[in-house]
């Protein structure tokens, strides 16, 4: 009986993880300026040495962001960029990154 009620829970919180972080996309959107110059206004960054945010999990960029201010995660430009961020900055963000779409597939299939 305890396996089943575990499964459920863990499907649950799964099946939930796209509000799980509780982010607001079109507040992470107003937010996000700041972050277009390096990773594309949509999450699209065109530049190599920077990552795509564009159709993450959520709940990772999340852990990202919260890991870049604790300086668990190490990146001196991103440090500062969230320093002054709160919780619902970060969770906002996420939100938005995450709802967008991933263009990469996109750009591969045009010839």
């Amino acid at each position: 009986m305890k396996k089943i009620v575990y499964l459920t829970v863990l499907a649950t919180a799964l099946s939930g993880s796209a509000t799980f972080a509780g982010g607001d996309a079109q507040a992470g959107k107003e937010k996000s300026a700041v972050c277009a110059g390096c990773h594309g206004a949509d999450g699209n960054s065109t530049i190599g040495a920077n990552p795509r945010l564009a159709g993450q999990y959520e709940s990772y960029l999340l852990q990202a962001l919260k890991r870049y201010k604790s300086g668990q995660r190490k990146d001196l430009l991103m440090g500062n960029m969230v320093a002054e961020l709160s919780i619902q900055d970060m969770k906002d963000l996420a939100a938005w990154f995450s709802s967008q779409d991933d263009n990469v597939l996109m750009v591969l299939s045009e010839d």
